[in-house]
């Protein structure tokens, strides 16, 4: 015998032709003149040895309309077993037991990763959307479960880093992870390109990643990733922040790119910057915060924001959202923090703004002088005057339900400029 030659088994099962033709129009045919086996004296169907189990549950449910199992794997075996066998009933009541059963993670990924045939994708498409739900709010901490991940199958991983309400420091991590992930699961090269390029890189939130990292995704020179589609996707997103009015049509009328331009939940927020090195070195960091990103902050929380930098000072700058309680009168308020880590001095003039509903305007809150150490941290603990009840309430600061707020910081004192 020939290696991998298969073996062929022989098992004789008797049956009631009529029964199996009244529940199946494929035995049905099967047992009339509609197939060659029709005309066989013993009908013979060839099955593989995977499918056996599967077949025979089948045939019991035929004769009793009931399953003995619940076990997720007999029970999509079974599933595809009465799809090929045209058991439509058996097809129907598959799928109502694995909607009610419990989901696990390993029933999550087993559903997900299962072969699933055309046919069968409306029958299906409830468990796997609930497979999905399920794995995606499970693991919405991306940090915490991080390490997990890595042994997820790729079905998996998209269901996870499709989610808008993945929670994750940045969406830098994600690319990061993304990379690492294929690295060790797909140790050769080209599939390891085709399932980054066909499965993976859709998935990345490029239009929330920081301008650092997206500039070194265009330096970087590795044979991973298909540099041609990553920089297109790297340019429609510059293409966006910078003319956002502009690219709107033309992003709304491609269905399929328009979601990769929604904000997760990240714990560092993104900022969009507009920077100047003469005639003195001068950042503006624009943050937007929902309603519901504020409420968050209430009683004593707080939120970050990518950090950003200003030539002439050797070091990285974040903004802070806060909500403080004034210990006198015990009424809490939102402040804007400015938090900085470096290794140089420099004096700056800071401005918070906010915008509003009434001017459409920016509208200057806070200003200070302030010189920049190795660590050093400027706040306004009350930024719009108001308790944080009236603060939340009011729908001239959150303009549909976003509060457009502005830092403006512009260098005084010329130190030890590296621009």
């Amino acid at each position: 015998m020939m290696v991998g030659t298969p073996v062929l088994r022989e098992k004789t099962i008797h049956i009631n032709s009529a029964i199996l033709a009244s529940r199946s129009p494929f035995f049905l045919k099967f047992f009339s003149n509609g197939m060659k086996e029709s005309d066989q004296t013993h009908p013979t169907i060839r099955i593989a040895d995977t499918e056996e189990n599967a077949l025979m549950e089948l045939l019991r449910y035929i004769y009793s309309g009931k399953l003995t199992t619940t076990e997720p794997s007999l029970l999509l075996d079974i599933l595809m077993a009465a799809d090929k066998f045209e058991v439509l009933s058996c097809v129907g009541h598959c799928s109502q037991l694995l909607t009610s059963l419990p989901m696990t993670t390993e029933s999550a990924l087993l559903y997900l990763d299962h072969p699933c045939s055309t046919s069968l994708s409306a029958e299906v498409e409830g468990v796997i959307c609930a497979a999905k739900e399920f794995l995606a709010n499970k693991y919405n901490d991306f940090a915490k479960f991080q390490h997990e991940l890595m042994n997820f199958p790729l079905a998996g991983i998209e269901a996870i880093l499709s989610s808008t309400d993945l929670q994750v420091i940045r969406e830098d991590c994600i690319y990061a992870f993304m990379l690492t992930w294929a690295r060790e699961r797909y140790p050769e090269l080209e599939e390891r390109r085709e399932i980054l390029s066909s499965r993976l890189l859709p998935l990345v939130r490029f239009s929330h990643m920081t301008c650092t990292k997206l500039q070194e995704i265009l330096a970087c020179s590795d044979d991973d990733i298909d540099h041609e589609k990553v920089t297109k996707r790297i340019a429609e997103v510059l293409l966006q922040k910078a003319y956002p009015k502009q690219m709107e049509g033309a992003l709304a009328a491609d269905a399929t790119t328009c979601w990769q331009f929604t904000e997760r939940e990240y714990k560092y927020k993104p900022v969009k910057l507009v920077t100047f090195d003469r005639p003195c070195p001068q950042v503006i960091a624009y943050l937007d915060l929902t309603r519901e990103d504020c409420s968050r902050l209430f009683p004593s929380g707080h939120a970050w924001s990518h950090d950003f930098r200003l030539a002439g000072w050797k070091g990285s700058i974040y903004l802070s959202p806060v909500c403080t309680m004034n210990e006198q009168s015990k009424l809490s308020t939102f402040g804007l923090q400015l938090i900085g880590f470096g290794s140089t001095d420099l004096t700056v003039d800071i401005e918070f703004a906010a915008r509003t509903r009434s001017s459409g305007k920016f509208v200057s809150k806070y200003s200070c002088k302030h010189t920049f150490t190795s660590a050093w941290l400027k706040k306004c603990d009350d930024l719009f005057g108001v308790p944080w009840s009236a603060f939340i309430a009011d729908d001239n600061l959150f303009i549909d339900g976003v509060l457009h707020l502005r830092a403006d910081l512009a260098a005084v004192q010329q130190t030890e400029f590296h621009a």
